[in-house]
């Protein structure tokens, strides 16, 4: 079975000094960049693995660059970097905070606005659903996660945008057991999501073992190329 890393990332930085945790610096992104052009991997949306049919139609080297948040420093720094090297990646989108800022986390970084996310070309950026409200879905009643989803289909109506229905889950959470597990897929189910992302940090496999339980690499601003390198092969393993 191909093996298929799906990369995330958060906020990008110009300062090299700021590469830690969940924002990377620009020259790391760039470096990271560079090896996967140089090693033959061919970046992928989720919409493309839609249309594959089996193992056998699926890249050699294949990965899928996610980045949560939409960030206005994505656009200024990621998104050259993306046409830069000709990859493709995934934008996931917490609607309530659109042309605001990051008030569910440090409340100091810009998210980009309606007219930003339009500008993106749909060749090179696929967006998808981060929520509405960036709110833990396991800490949800089955009300208050419908509701966020009939929030995110009004956002998306209103303002026309092109959405793709794969969702990254806000902090990788989900409920993860029993009956509960089972409402939470049904109602993505329900919501014809196609695609549930975790973090979970291994590589997966195609064809997909469970749509709504996709695994992603968390890479953090400090990783060296090495480290990098490691987890795009090996994910977790060797941590």
């Amino acid at each position: 079975m191909p093996k298929l890393p799906i990369l995330m990332y958060h906020s990008v930085s110009s300062n090299l000094e700021e590469s830690k945790d969940l924002t990377i610096a620009v020259s790391k992104l760039e470096e990271q960049f560079a090896y996967l052009k140089e090693n033959g991997y061919q970046s992928l949306h989720f919409k493309d693995i839609q249309t594959i049919k089996g193992a056998s139609g699926f890249p050699k080297k294949a990965v899928i660059i996610t980045f949560d948040d939409v960030y206005v420093n994505q656009l200024e720094l990621a998104y050259p970097l993306l046409n830069k090297y000709k990859f493709k990646a995934c934008f996931y989108v917490p609607f309530k905070y659109v042309n605001g800022t990051d008030s569910w986390n440090t409340d100091d970084e810009n998210i980009m606005s309606v007219a930003q996310l339009k500008s993106l070309d749909p060749e090179v950026i696929e967006l998808g659903m981060h929520s509405f409200s960036h709110k833990k879905y396991h800490e949800m009643s089955v009300e208050e996660i419908q509701s966020d989803f009939d929030l995110c289909k009004e956002f998306i109506v209103e303002n026309k945008l092109e959405v793709h229905n794969t969702l990254a889950y806000p902090y990788g959470k989900y409920p993860r057991k029993g009956v509960e597990k089972e409402q939470f897929f049904d109602l993505l189910q329900k919501n014809q999501i196609a695609y549930g992302l975790r973090i979970g940090n291994r590589v997966n496999r195609f064809p997909l073992k469970n749509n709504y339980e996709i695994q992603r690499l968390d890479i953090k601003g400090e990783d060296s190329l090495a480290t990098f390198k490691r987890k795009l092969k090996f994910g977790k393993m060797l941590f």
